[in-house]
């Protein structure tokens, strides 16, 4: 029997159609790189978004902070119902807009947080991978230009790798990573700003309740801005 006489290839065929009809999408330059030389990194930066997606999912205006090279923006548009993503970096936006055009309840801003807050209101707010690269000093600013785009009932989930496993980061992250916090101290500076914050840890792709200090990553969220 040939294969196309065989029943499975064409059900395979007829099923995967639409599939190879689809445009391709490139990845960004954080990603690609991840993808060739750490590949399972780019499995834990998935399921840090899929955490926030699942949280937030329903929320009518979501901004991101911090959107870098925008692989988490597809799980996050899937999810509420208008995105606006942020960076610092104009070849993030550039790169997002030229890559990312499909999505359709998705804007961008070039914009540097801890020197001006967007102009809209929205119902909460995520910044995955962002609070470690910035300057100590600027923490105020940072902190309390987010809480200004927040409405009154806003929430804000904030992700940052855990001091305590920075003996395993690589060179690259040792470079960029001035702002590393243990849980306790990630719970006294968003404790000056927020009521209620609850801390997740999480190892790899799993997210717990576990011992603080062995959790590789930290998830907070943040609710009741003061």
């Amino acid at each position: 029997m040939s294969k196309n006489d065989k029943i499975s290839w064409k059900l395979h065929s007829e099923a995967t159609t639409d599939q190879f009809a689809t445009n391709e999408i490139s990845l960004g330059p954080w990603t690609s790189y991840s993808l060739i030389h750490d590949p399972k990194h780019v499995c834990f930066v998935l399921s840090r978004y899929k955490f926030c997606s699942k949280l937030l999912a329903g929320k009518g205006r979501v901004l991101e902070i911090g959107c870098g090279d925008g692989i988490g923006i597809p799980l996050m548009a899937q999810s509420v119902k208008q995105l606006h993503c942020i960076d610092w970096d104009e070849r993030n936006i550039q790169g997002n807009l030229r890559r990312l055009s499909i999505l359709k309840n998705v804007t961008y801003e070039y914009l540097d947080i801890t020197e001006q807050k967007p102009k809209d209101i929205y119902d909460a707010a995520l910044s995955i991978d962002v609070l470690e690269h910035i300057e100590p000093s600027q923490e105020d600013a940072f902190l309390t230009n987010i809480c200004q785009t927040l409405s009154p009932s806003g929430v804000l989930i904030i992700g940052t790798p855990n001091k305590n496993a920075s003996l395993y980061a690589t060179k690259r992250s040792d470079i960029q990573h001035i702002n590393l916090k243990t849980a306790e101290e990630f719970y006294q500076l968003i404790g000056k700003y927020f009521f209620n914050c609850f801390i997740f840890s999480m190892n790899d792709e799993v997210v717990h309740t576990g011992f603080y200090p062995m959790a590789h990553y930290l998830l907070a969220l943040c609710v009741g801005k003061k």
